[in-house]
């Protein structure tokens, strides 16, 4: 009763069949003279088990998700999309206005800027597959997610299970932080093989390309952290 009413608070609706709510919860089915309705329990939102869905269902409980605040400014969710069998994983930190607008992960000037950054190791964005920690636009951007990022990480942690991938790229210092659960910087994390714990996926650590479109000056470390990608997947003679 106390998990139903923690449900209820968070505005998740909970559905018995109506021999659940005689037998299992001492609730009659019937209610100042209203017939509640027979039908299946419904999956609970708030279930951390995702352990059972594929994409097509994972997408469709991300796209109705209401576990925070930010559901409430979306236009859509963002997902992600590519190559749902590639080597390599990129995780940025969250939607723009751009891809909320069009439901996509890395539009925009900061996607045109990845691409030409994976173009530059032989790689074209149908290669890998692309997606974000949080799948909704942040309320304000320059606020701390990092709430809103441990709720959205169960989502992204079933998403690597199903990819398998080679190779986690993380853009940015919350994509890396909330991954490594980790406080250190940007800067201490990166030029090392660090690892996603949950499924051992080896993981390297590089800048979002929004902060190198803001601070040029780091497209040169950024280089060099596609090098280490492109030696870490096995292909170092394909780099410009």
């Amino acid at each position: 009763m106390r998990q139903q009413a923690y449900l209820k608070a968070m505005g998740i609706d909970i559905w018995f069949r109506r021999e659940v709510l005689t037998e299992d919860t001492g609730i009659s089915p019937v209610q100042d003279g209203i017939s509640l309705p027979e039908i299946d329990v419904l999956p609970s939102q708030g279930s951390d088990d995702l352990s059972g869905l594929d994409w097509q269902a994972l997408q469709i409980r991300v796209s109705t998700c209401t576990l925070c605040e930010l559901h409430q400014g979306r236009t859509q969710t963002v997902f992600g999309a590519g190559n749902q069998q590639a080597d390599l994983l990129i995780i940025g930190e969250a939607p723009g206005f751009d891809e909320d607008r069009q439901g996509e992960a890395f539009v925009g000037p900061a996607g045109q800027l990845l691409n030409a950054m994976l173009k530059a190791i032989k790689l074209n964005r149908q290669d890998v597959y692309s997606t974000n920690v949080l799948k909704c636009l942040p309320v304000n951007q320059c606020e701390s997610k990092s709430q809103e990022a441990t709720l959205c990480s169960r989502y992204l942690k079933r998403q690597i299970e199903l990819l398998q991938p080679r190779l986690i790229l993380a853009l940015g210092q919350l994509a890396a932080q909330n991954l490594l659960q980790s406080n250190n910087s940007l800067t201490e994390l990166r030029g090392q093989l660090h690892q996603y714990a949950p499924t051992r996926t080896p993981m390297i650590i590089s800048y979002h390309p929004a902060d190198l479109l803001q601070t040029p000056a780091n497209k040169g470390k950024a280089w060099q952290d596609l090098l280490f990608v492109q030696r870490t997947l096995g292909n170092p003679d394909k780099a410009d």
